[in-house]
């Protein structure tokens, strides 16, 4: 199934990261200490800081937006951009590229506006694509539950077993919802900006789709893209 948003949206998170400081490709920045200042400064610069987010500033405003195409580490994108690739294309597809252009921005924007609200005095930077890739994971949970995906669990000794979307995805959320109790304090990983995420893409889809005729299509699809593991 041929989309073409989602490989654009993978594209242009990983041509961010290969110019900023964080992916070590662009020497301009320096090495040692120096890249360490320019990481520091790119992050503050792009990502959410919810002291800043409140104090009224129109430039603050935006790096919700910004935030979302700006990854910490080469583990922190290609584990986002895994999750979009597995789960992006279908819930592209039946969704249409631009209402899903406009659903990934602004569910993204609004998780991590949540994860800001719960951490009003944080001075810490957030940056990630995770809370829009969250809210497509609750999309897709909502339109196509029977999909199949292939997964990898630690517990089971790492074994790619093949499980339906619905027992995957709540699982997920299951980890993200009590991780985020666990550490109600703030960054490392914001757990919370992932359930905010999660919850809103899968009711937008309850709401959106509900009557329509999603129904034939969360009884018999199956996932191509589903195939990878998430």
């Amino acid at each position: 199934m041929f989309s073409r948003l989602t490989p654009v949206l993978i594209g242009l998170c990983c041509a961010v990261f290969a110019i900023g400081p964080a992916s070590g490709l662009n020497r301009s920045y320096g090495t040692g200490d120096a890249l360490l200042e320019a990481q520091a400064a790119y992050f503050e610069r792009w990502g959410v800081i919810p002291l800043h987010l409140w104090s009224g500033s129109p430039r603050a405003l935006i790096t919700p937006l910004t935030a979302l195409f700006v990854h910490g580490s080469w583990l922190h994108l290609l584990g986002n951009m895994l999750f979009l690739y597995v789960f992006g294309g279908m819930t592209e597809a039946r969704m249409g590229r631009l209402p899903f252009a406009a659903f990934y921005l602004i569910i993204g924007y609004l998780a991590l506006l949540g994860y800001a609200a719960a951490h009003l005095d944080s001075g810490q930077t957030l940056v990630g694509a995770s809370g829009s890739i969250a809210g497509v994971l609750g999309a897709f949970l909502y339109l196509f539950p029977r999909a199949r995906v292939t997964s990898v669990f630690p517990f089971l000794f790492f074994l790619p077993l093949r499980f339906p979307a619905w027992i995957v995805l709540l699982f997920w959320f299951f980890l993200q919802w009590r991780e985020a109790q666990d550490d109600p304090s703030g960054p490392g990983v914001a757990y919370l900006a992932h359930v905010v995420g999660f919850t809103l893409g899968f009711l937008y889809a309850w709401a959106r789709y509900r009557g329509d005729s999603v129904g034939s299509t969360r009884a018999d699809s199956r996932a191509t893209e589903g195939e990878s593991q998430p």
